[in-house]
Order: structure tokens, then C-alpha cells, then sequence
């Protein structure tokens, strides 16, 4: 069966230097697909520079807040509501898509969100239910595309994991890709000018491998499909 790939570059917008990785690990290496942070200074940057890349889909990075791992605990190093009430998470949902909507000029491509708070209820239930309006793929919530999550320098705990964003280990996450449509998630940036922050130093590696000419090489001889959201459902 065939097998097709999404790379799906996060926080789009979230500062200069993550704005100008990406858009150069779309046109210099493999990402399809990216998600936009609204709420950030850089994200009018972002949009400007995304027109000159009419291949790469945007979605919706619904930011809600970041956290971090100490002493067995995740404090925030800021927080836009709270996770636990349904009404302001369905507030700041709206408030954000209104957002994309003003800068992009359309719908999202797909939904997803910072840290991925949208797994977990009453998040889940409410970006599920922005997603069918839209009839937008919410990242791992749809069973028409599988997600990989191995292109990331770290475990939870912020332990590094330098192996998982080298080349060697990209090419063996696309050797065990399965069949069918699957997402990948990176992270790439072209400087360290994001404020605090668990996840730094590993963005310029990130894309530094998503440049490499042997992963695209790679992807070629493997028969892989590059594709963003949108001709994945095409």
C-alpha cells in the first residue's frame, strides 16, 4: 500500500527565528504543513512569508498555554485559561480561529495545539467539534491520519534524546512508517529567540535534519509522498 507523509512544522508564528525555520524547512527540505500560533508578535510575519509558499498549509495551533517539567510537577510558564472550564476554552478557541481568520484570509488547513493540551477533556470534545464544523483533520483524532511523535529531542521530562532528531534516527522513523496517510510533527527554527521555553537548542538541530539531502533521498527511494493536509484528503 501506498504511504504518504505530512510534516507538519509547529509554532508557526511564535517568533522570528521559528518563522524563518520553517519556511526554510519547507523550501529547502521536507516540511508540508505548519500550524499558526495567533496570539504571538511574530505571527503577522509568519502569514507575510507563508504567501510566498502557496504549497504549505496552515492550520490552527490552538495555544492555550505552556508548561514545564520540575520536581515531578508542570508548572506554567503562562497559562491563557483554564484547561479544566469548557466555556473559556470554547472562548479562546473562537477568539483564536477569528484571529487566524483575519490574518490568513481562510480556514485552517487542519487543528492542532501547543502541547498537544487539545488530547485531553474538556479541550478534546471542544476542538473535535471545531474540527467537524470546519471539516478540518484534528491532529490525533482522526482516524484518516496516524501521527508520529519520534521527531522530538526529548522525553517529557525534558531529558534529551539527541538521537531522535539526527539523520540516522529521521531515516529510521521513515523506514518504519506504516501504510496509508501518516503525520509527522517537528519543531524546526533558525535561531534561539524563543522566550522561556523546555524545548530550544533542539529547533536549529531539527532543522538542519529536515534539510539534509539524504532524508529527502531517502523518502525518493522509499517510494514515499510528501503531501500537506490539504492533498491528503484529496
Amino acid at each position: 500500500m501506498n504511504r504518504r507523509l505530512i510534516v507538519n512544522a509547529d509554532d508557526f508564528g511564535q517568533s522570528p527565528g521559528v518563522n524563518r525555520g520553517i519556511i526554510r524547512a519547507h523550501r529547502d527540505g521536507i516540511v508540508t504543513s505548519t500550524s499558526l500560533m495567533v496570539r504571538w508578535p511574530a505571527a503577522m510575519e509568519a502569514v507575510a512569508l507563508a504567501r510566498t509558499c502557496p504549497a504549505l498549509s496552515i492550520g490552527l495551533h490552538l495555544d492555550l498555554g505552556e508548561w514545564f517539567y520540575r520536581d515531578g510537577d508542570w508548572p506554567a510558564y503562562y497559562q491563557v485559561v483554564t484547561l479544566d472550564d469548557r466555556a473559556a476554552v470554547e472562548a479562546e478557541l473562537d477568539r483564536q480561529l477569528a484571529e487566524f481568520r483575519r490574518l490568513v484570509g481562510h480556514e485552517p488547513s487542519h487543528l492542532d495545539s501547543h502541547q498537544n493540551v487539545h488530547l485531553r477533556e474538556p479541550v478534546r470534545s471542544v476542538v473535535e467539534a471545531c474540527g467537524r464544523q470546519l471539516s478540518v483533520p484534528v491532529r490525533r483524532c482522526d482516524a484518516r491520519v496516524q501521527f508520529c511523535g519520534k521527531f522530538y529531542g526529548q522525553d517529557y521530562d525534558g531529558t534529551p534524546l539527541p538521537g531522535h532528531i539526527s539523520v540516522e534516527g529521521l531515516l529510521t522513523t521513515l523506514a518504519e512508517l506504516p501504510p496509508g496517510v501518516t503525520e509527522l510533527a517537528c519543531h524546526p527554527s533558525a535561531a534561539d529567540d524563543l522566550p522561556a521555553t523546555m524545548y530550544r537548542a533542539e529547533r536549529q538541530q531539527e532543522l538542519r535534519v529536515l534539510c539534509d539531502p539524504h532524508i529527502r533521498q531517502a523518502i525518493g527511494r522509499a517510494g514515499i509522498e510528501l503531501c500537506s493536509v490539504q492533498d491528503a484528503g484529496r
